[in-house]
């Protein structure tokens, strides 16, 4: 009776001081995930005037975690709650890069409009900070955000040729970044500002076109890679309707598990390199 309950006492001690530095250390792996990855979304986020609290974050972070590991743990087994788990880690960069990427595209568009305008300013004898607060003024978001921004930092008492390199840098627009180096180089050397602005214009818009009629050609290939991405699932059903003995046990197996797995790269794998095939740059 005393040896049963020593062998008692010391495994509860056991269980207890695994649990502590367990739960210390994924203490510690939360306070970096937190600092480190977290906070750099957060100021991505920021300079896209979208504005999220360190704590919203986490909590959103968390949420989305802990939904998706238990509609896995329900719906599909054991392995899908481990990879939608680090789904729901990666959820803040990955939200935070398709935002991203669809504010440039909308910011891009805007650039071409916003260009005839400040060829127009020009032409009607303003200087350059007096014609992106114009344009600011009346264009849409997200433009007149970052210009707005820019004007903000020459009142402030930046040089124009300064917040026009940090608007550069916070948009990340290739067509932005190749306006920027225009400007500064014909107010270094000297040009008629206007018209190289509406040939800036000119060519964005020439631009646009061929993406579109690209975009056009190879939407079929991108319809196939879709088509044959999702083939594996729609079999896999058919299957386990007409024979779940051939299908269910799968899921029972490690054999089963890594075929899954393997199936899964595979598929990542084509869809990456079907990506690659038709995708044309401009």
């Amino acid at each position: 009776m005393t040896l049963n309950l020593l062998l008692v006492l010391f495994t509860a001690g056991a269980v207890f001081f695994l649990a502590t530095l367990v739960a210390g250390v994924l203490s510690r792996a939360f306070e970096e995930y937190r600092e480190r990855y977290l906070a750099k979304t957060i100021t991505d986020l920021s300079e896209m005037f979208f504005f999220v609290g360190p704590q919203q974050l986490v909590v959103l972070t968390l949420a989305v975690t802990a939904i998706g590991a238990a509609l896995g743990l329900l719906l599909f087994g054991p392995i899908a709650p481990v990879l939608l788990v680090l789904f729901g880690l990666a959820s803040p960069t990955l939200l935070t890069q398709f935002y991203r990427a669809r504010r440039v595209k909308l910011f891009e568009r805007q650039l071409v409009d916003a260009l005839v305008g400040l060829a127009s300013a020009f032409r009607a004898g303003m200087t350059l900070y007096q014609a992106m607060d114009e344009v600011a003024k009346n264009a849409n978001v997200p433009l007149s955000q970052e210009f707005a921004l820019a004007v903000r930092e020459v009142r402030l008492g930046k040089s124009q040729e300064e917040a026009l390199d940090n608007l550069a840098l916070r948009v990340e627009s290739e067509d932005l970044a190749l306006v920027v180096t225009a400007i500064n180089t014909a107010k270094a050397v000297g040009g008629n500002m206007a018209e190289m602005l509406d040939t800036l214009s000119d060519t964005i818009r020439e631009r646009f076109r061929i993406e579109g009629r690209i975009r056009a050609l190879t939407a079929q290939g991108k319809l196939q890679g879709m088509i044959i991405g999702v083939m594996p699932l729609f079999v896999w059903i058919a299957f386990d309707a007409v024979r779940p003995d051939l299908t269910r046990p799968m899921m029972h197996h490690w054999f089963g598990y890594s075929m899954v797995g393997l199936v899964l790269v595979m598929e990542l794998l084509g869809a990456f390199l079907i990506r690659r095939v038709i995708a044309v740059r401009v």
